[in-house]
């Protein structure tokens, strides 16, 4: 039964819980009276939820409302809606607002909407002062309370009949400012005030203007006053006096100033009364300032004085401007309409003016060192005044220029710039040169000791003359050079080796060799190179003319290599030939003496052979055979025996055609004509057996062959 009722319970919570199913359909933020309301009127935000359910069943919502992403409202309600209520709107309501909505465990968010709460508080505005002092400082302070920052105030000072000066201050931080503004002369009477302004959606909002605050302004000392004594119109030499005074409510850090162009003349402190007093000068005239400070107030005073000329500048006047060394010069120093002067004559210098005579004139001879700029001054009642300097040049004569080569010696390579020199040691600068190739004029240079000319069109015929001259404001006139020679070197061109014999060179011969250039200035360095693992120089010869030849006089069989030459001459450019290969052989005596000792070498050991062979065969015969060649002996020396000029090794007899031949092989050591051991081989010996015509004498000859120069 237990069991029973515990399956019908646990049916019904499970029809329970599928009866309890819900889903949110959207939530949405409202705004009453709408998304745009006015400063100080009241405003709702209605966070609204719309759900489906699968019955009717109470639920429990959570609703969150944010603006800018920052809490501003929670409630928990029994319905799908909540309401946060703003009294009064102010402009930091203005923001995205956004709800969320928990219920259970199902949790749904709405889009942002914007809310604009148009206009702004109305600004308080104070100042720590209503009654100043013309330089002293005031400190305003304009606050809007109910805004939040950022936020920009702009100050206002007021005065009557001009236009309001504006100032405006950024506060990123503060919902107030302050200023501190100066009282400047002339202010007496001003008013300010101050508005705040701020930055919704790229767009200013300003809000009213705040409460005039009124300040009232003392003067703390009265405008100076400047005066001249005798007066403002003056003669030069005349005694002139300059008074600045003021009234001033405390005497404390007063300060009056006299100035002309930014020049302080004299000041005072503390203290009402300026006096300053000079000689008149023409430089005197134009306008004065007198100027009173106390703290940050100020106020001047302008006076023009005009001073009368009592006379005119001196004239200093040179009888010449320009002359030769030891020449007179006179130089004279006037007044225009004006005699009773004091007069001297002086010589500007560097280190300060150098007098020369107080006097209204000056006669001198003149010297190089004379050359400067000289015044004159004219001194009337204390006045002192001076001329405009005048500048006198003395020249010395030029000398004889000399021309030379920059690089020293007077030759160019050709096709190379030539670089002249022109140089006169004497005489007063500027000089003018000039160059001349030939009888043409190249080039005019002025400078003070020397020139240079640069020639780079060279060709082969540039040999004619080189001159310049020299000139000055001297009347001697110009002074020419000597005429410059230049040797123009011609480069070594295509440069050959040849030898005698040429190729191969007998061992123990002499050997030519012969160096050559096509083209080339002399003298010509001729250097002559065998070419191993490195560069071994045999020979050199420095010639004027555009060959050399080398002599060598005993070639060995070490010489045998490669040869080739160099050539060079001033021009300092080396030009290499081809190579050539020289062989060294074996000279033709050294040839037969080395045949000759041969032959005679193998004709011994031939003979020496076949004197062993006929000493061993006529052992082996017997008597027999000592009779038989007895009896062909004495056969022999009654016939006349003729050799064949056609066959050296074949020695004919009589009626040969009657012959009968007997070939028999035999063996034969040959003996080493130097001693060597000895050698065996096999050769083959043919005995001739002729028999002649009365059939009683036999003839037999031998013949050997098995070496080639056996006999």
């Amino acid at each position: 039964m237990y069991l029973a009722l515990l399956v019908i319970f646990l049916q019904c919570s499970e029809l329970y819980t599928q009866d309890k199913v819900f889903t949110f359909n959207t939530v949405e933020i409202k705004v009453q009276p709408s998304v745009k309301v006015r400063n100080g009127a009241a405003m709702s935000i209605i966070c609204h939820a719309d759900i489906s359910k699968s019955a009717d069943f109470q639920l429990k919502y959570n609703f969150t409302i944010f603006k800018d992403r920052k809490l501003v409202f929670m409630t928990v309600a029994d319905t799908g809606e909540a309401r946060y209520e703003i009294p009064v709107a102010r402009s930091s309501d203005t923001g995205d607002y956004q709800c969320t909505v928990r219920a259970e465990k199902k949790t749904r968010s709405s889009d942002p909407v914007h809310v604009w709460v148009a206009g702004m508080t109305k600004p308080i505005l104070t100042a720590d002062k209503r009654d100043v002092l013309e330089g002293e400082v005031v400190k305003l302070r304009c606050e809007l309370p109910e805004e939040e920052p950022p936020l920009l105030f702009c100050f206002r000072k007021i005065k009557t009949n001009s236009t309001p000066k504006e100032r405006c201050v950024p506060e990123s931080y503060t919902n107030f400012s302050e200023l501190e503004v100066s009282v400047e002369e002339g202010d007496h009477i001003l008013q300010f005030d101050c508005f705040g302004r701020r930055n919704v959606k790229l767009e200013w909002e300003e809000s009213a203007r705040s409460n005039r605050t009124l300040v009232t302004v003392r003067e703390p000392f009265i405008k100076p006053t400047l005066t001249t004594v005798p007066s403002s119109n003056v003669t030069e030499g005349d005694q002139i006096q300059f008074e600045c005074s003021t009234a001033v409510v405390r005497m404390r850090d007063l300060e009056i100033i006299l100035q002309k162009n930014k020049t302080i003349l004299n000041s005072v402190q503390d203290k009402k009364l300026l006096r300053y007093s000079t000689v008149a000068t023409l430089e005197d005239s134009g306008e004065y300032l007198c100027k009173v400070e106390q703290g940050g107030a100020s106020k001047t005073t302008k006076l023009n004085v005009v001073v009368s000329e009592l006379f005119p500048k001196p004239t200093l006047i040179a009888s010449m401007t320009k002359l030769d060394k030891n020449k007179e010069l006179i130089l004279n120093c006037s007044i225009n309409g004006f005699q009773k002067a004091n007069f001297s004559i002086l010589r500007k210098n560097s280190n300060g003016d150098i007098p020369l005579k107080s006097s209204q004139s000056l006669k001198m001879r003149v010297n190089v060192n004379d050359t400067g700029s000289y015044t004159c001054k004219a001194e009337v009642k204390g006045i002192v005044k001076e001329s405009r300097p005048v500048r006198i040049n003395v020249y010395a004569p030029v000398s004889k220029p000399t021309l030379s080569v920059a690089g020293g010696l007077p030759e160019v390579v050709l096709g190379k710039p030539l670089q002249l020199i022109c140089h006169s040691v004497m005489g007063t600068p500027p000089k003018t040169f000039r160059f001349y190739k030939g009888n043409e004029v190249e080039k005019t240079v002025i400078n003070d000791t020397y020139a240079t000319f640069l020639d780079e069109n060279i060709r082969l015929d540039d040999g004619r003359g080189y001159r310049c001259d020299a000139r000055n404001n001297h009347s001697s006139g110009v002074k020419s050079s000597d005429i410059l020679n230049v040797t123009v070197i011609v480069p070594v061109r295509d440069a050959s080796l040849g030898s005698v014999p040429y190729g191969e060179v007998e061992d123990g011969s002499e050997t030519a060799f012969l160096c050559s250039v096509k083209e080339g200035s002399w003298p010509i360095l001729f250097r002559f190179f065998k070419k191993t693992d490195r560069e071994v120089l045999l020979f050199e010869k420095v010639e004027h003319a555009d060959r050399a030849m080398w002599h060598k006089k005993t070639m060995k069989r070490q010489d045998t290599g490669t040869y080739y030459c160099v050539a060079s001459n001033r021009a300092n450019v080396d030009v290499r030939s081809r190579p050539i290969t020289i062989s060294v052989i074996l000279a033709a005596w050294k040839k037969g003496v080395i045949a000759a000792l041969v032959l005679v070498t193998v004709a011994g050991a031939a003979a020496l052979a076949l004197w062993w062979f006929l000493r061993k065969k006529k052992k082996a015969k017997g008597p027999s055979m000592e009779m038989s060649g007895s009896a062909l002996a004495a056969n022999l020396t009654n016939e006349k025996l003729t050799r064949q000029p056609s066959d050296g090794d074949y020695y004919p007899g009589p009626d040969l055609e009657s012959a009968e031949v007997e070939y028999t092989e035999v063996e034969v050591s040959t003996l080493d004509p130097h001693r060597a051991p000895v050698q065996k081989g096999t050769e083959t010996v043919y005995s001739e057996i002729r028999k002649a015509n009365n059939g009683s004498l036999e003839n037999r000859h031998s013949r050997i062959s098995g070496h080639p120069d056996a006999t």
